[in-house]
């Protein structure tokens, strides 16, 4: 059996039960309510393989169009977003500290475990016929790497929401609390904690790979039903709660704040006073939590009620694939909501999809006008053709700006 959540007879005949991530029992439940006529072996020439599921050729057509398509735009999503934080981070790491702040580290972060979500996922395209040819080494190494990120993309978002948590509720203290160096060093000690505990769970089979298959060409991972159930309850009851408390308290502040504005703005105009318009700021950031709690509750709660059903859950293929590509979607939608919102993300986007990050080196001229909040200072970036340049406009103050196009250089 290839399933995360099912009671395996090992050992004694003791059951264990093993805890492990969702898609291992979605993908059993797929496997084991396709047809086994005329299946063929993994290894035609070993009589002791597993055999290879056989389905109609446009359900397997359809499975892989499916999720290769989330891996690739996943891979691809979450490398715009490493990109655009790590290369112009470093190019203008002096000049520009736009991109060089804590809440764009967690970003990062975020983005580079959700980037090995989706590059895992090839493994999980070749289970899905039920044969596994890269041995049993690799197929324990497979399972503590697909565990290990995913629990460090939801535990990111937590990390995420912390931190808008203390930016909006508690502004003065933000730059106190929260630092680049605190994130950094959070940031690693949360990666190493991930691959420590995964590895721990999968333990035995990775000190003996294969012990737990029942026939050659089988991927399965087992963990005590004590470490599996703990894993569960940190990953989605734990993770959960946190997120929409904090988002929850992060949209009450933000929807006060907007009515108090808007109080003040009906004061000042029975008064008489100089009109004031209302940035739709704070109603954007509303809207844009929201989008955060729902899509992260409707991607990943399927996936753990599954999980949480056992063995004892009956679940139909179509079914089965939906949930499990369901829960790889939440990896691809993260840059989505957490980056694409920025402009600042977006003008890098612009520059990378352009080739224009081809053409530039770091060759600075820099030109600073005014002083204080109104400080600007323009930078120009020499290109590979003398007479053009891409001007960077970065506004000292508290809402910047970061303005992208060709113009004619300084001569």
């Amino acid at each position: 059996m290839d399933g995360g959540e099912l009671l395996e007879l090992r050992d004694n005949g003791s059951a264990v039960q093993s805890a492990g991530r969702a898609q291992q029992l979605l993908l059993f439940c797929v496997m084991m309510t396709t047809t086994f006529e005329e299946a063929e072996l993994c290894f035609p020439q070993l009589n002791s393989s597993c055999r290879k599921i056989m389905r109609p050729h446009s359900v397997s057509m359809l499975i892989y169009i499916t999720l290769s398509s989330i891996s690739v735009i996943t891979v691809v999503l979450n490398l715009l977003v490493i990109i655009s934080i790590s290369h112009f981070n470093l190019l203008l790491c002096y000049f520009s500290r736009k991109l060089h702040t804590p809440t764009n580290l967690l970003l990062l972060s975020l983005a580079l475990s959700d980037f090995f979500v989706g590059l895992l996922m090839v493994f999980q395209i070749i289970l899905i016929d039920g044969c596994w040819f890269l041995g049993d080494l690799m197929c324990a190494v497979y399972f503590v790497l697909d565990y290990a990120v995913t629990a460090v993309s939801i535990g990111t978002m937590v990390l995420i929401s912390i931190d808008r948590y203390v930016a909006i509720c508690y502004p003065l203290l933000y730059p106190i609390k929260i630092t680049q160096y605190r994130v950094k060093i959070c940031v690693s000690v949360f990666w190493m904690v991930c691959f420590f505990c995964n590895g721990l769970y999968l333990k035995v089979n990775v000190e003996q790979p294969g012990r737990y298959s029942t026939c050659i060409g089988e991927c399965v991972a087992v963990i005590e039903s004590f470490l599996g159930l703990l894993d569960v309850l940190l990953s989605l009851f734990v993770s959960v709660t946190i997120i929409v408390i904090l988002h929850m308290r992060i949209f009450a502040v933000v929807v006060s704040q907007a009515r108090a504005m808007r109080s003040n703005i009906r004061d000042a105009k029975r008064q008489g006073s100089v009109r004031i318009t209302v940035k739709k700021s704070e109603v954007k950031a509303a809207r844009a939590l929201g989008v955060v709690v729902v899509v992260f509750l409707i991607c990943v709660c399927p996936y753990f009620c599954v999980t949480l059903s056992g063995d004892d859950a009956v679940v139909s293929a179509s079914s089965a694939a939906f949930v499990m590509c369901l829960f790889y979607i939440n990896s691809c939608l993260n840059p989505l909501i957490y980056a694409f919102f920025y402009p600042w993300f977006r003008n890098c986007i612009r520059v990378i999809v352009t080739l224009q990050i081809l053409k530039c080196y770091c060759n600075l001229s820099v030109v600073k006008l005014g002083g204080g909040l109104r400080q600007i200072w323009l930078i120009w970036l020499k290109c590979s053709t003398p007479e053009k340049f891409i001007l960077i406009i970065l506004f000292q103050n508290v809402e910047r700006r970061a303005l992208w196009g060709p113009f004619s250089g300084p001569k």
